[in-house]
């Protein structure tokens, strides 16, 4: 028995080997898979150890962007073209590193305008200019160069993601040529100042002041206190003067009618007008009509004792 069953490990132990290379493969086959199930992202132009840290802040602060595709149409005389975007993510997978890419409407030919393997960023005080190079070559232009997308991003803090156009193509010289496309959005603003005003502190200290004081002094006066209704104000006495004195201050200013009106006009009497005259005696008026003689003038109070 004993050198039978070595005999028999000996037959097995190939097999267990051969067990364990084919798990060894299946790991690798899976973690490859897994690597080449993940998306792409952007690729700097340059070694990997020597990328600009700049770039690569941006590449971060367009990060929001990334799980979003972009498109436009566009005619141009009897040719349309439909132009789709992603920020650092393929187009398609079956067009490789694809970023930006170009169907023709009529033959839905597919070229791709640019790719994010050859990445470029640079930006300013409000946009950012992503580069995408490597596109497919160019057949008959700017001497079968590869092409090459610049999209402008523009700040808008309400952009929308339909705000993605085509500005321009640029073929006709030799060298340089580009694609341009213009977008709108609010990663490419700045940071946006927090700091108050000194109205703002102001404001926000006195309305701390007077909410502490009209929530302390309705407790103190409730509690404390023991008053009821409108006397758990704080100062109740004090604020109802003061908005009479307030009332009173706004009706004397600001009336236009005096407050009195003037009495009506009323005509002086012939009993009043006989007190207000001296009154003289029967015979001073005689002596004067017989001095005076007929058709003369006598004084009104002798007229009206006459008349009497």
């Amino acid at each position: 028995m004993g050198p039978a069953s070595g005999r028999g490990r000996a037959r097995m132990s190939p097999f267990c080997h051969a067990r364990a290379v084919l798990l060894l493969l299946l790991a690798m086959a899976m973690v490859m898979a897994a690597e080449q199930g993940g998306e792409k992202s952007c690729d700097l132009v340059g070694d990997k150890d020597k990328e600009s840290k700049t770039e690569k802040d941006l590449l971060k602060k367009l990060g929001p962007l990334m799980g979003a595709r972009f498109h436009t149409d566009v005619v141009s005389g009897t040719e349309n073209y439909t132009y789709e975007f992603r920020v650092c993510r393929e187009v398609s997978s079956a067009l490789a590193e694809s970023g930006v890419v170009q169907t023709n409407g009529k033959t839905q030919k597919k070229t791709v305008i640019g790719r994010i393997n050859e990445t470029q960023i640079i930006n300013g005080s409000d946009w950012i200019l992503l580069i995408y190079k490597g596109g497919d070559s160019y057949g008959s232009h700017c001497l079968y160069e590869k092409r090459k997308a610049l999209i402008m991003i523009s700040c808008n803090r309400k952009a929308r993601n339909d705000s993605f156009t085509m500005a321009w193509e640029e073929r006709n010289k030799e060298q340089e040529c580009f694609y341009l496309f213009e977008m709108d959005s609010s990663v490419a603003c700045p940071p946006e100042d927090s700091h108050l005003s000194i109205g703002s502190i102001l404001l926000i200290t006195f309305s701390s002041v007077i909410a502490v004081y009209i929530v302390g002094g309705f407790l103190y006066q409730r509690l404390v206190v023991g008053a009821k209704g409108m006397e758990q104000f704080p100062h109740f006495a004090f604020w109802q003067d003061l908005g009479n004195l307030v009332a009173d201050g706004c009706d004397f200013v600001c009336r236009s009618k005096p407050r009195n009106a003037p009495a009506a006009y009323r005509g002086v009497g012939d009993d009043q007008l006989a007190l207000a005259l001296p009154a003289p005696s029967q015979q001073g008026c005689s002596a004067q009509l017989h001095e005076a003689g007929a058709g003369s003038s006598l004084p009104a109070a002798c007229l009206f004792l006459a008349a009497a």
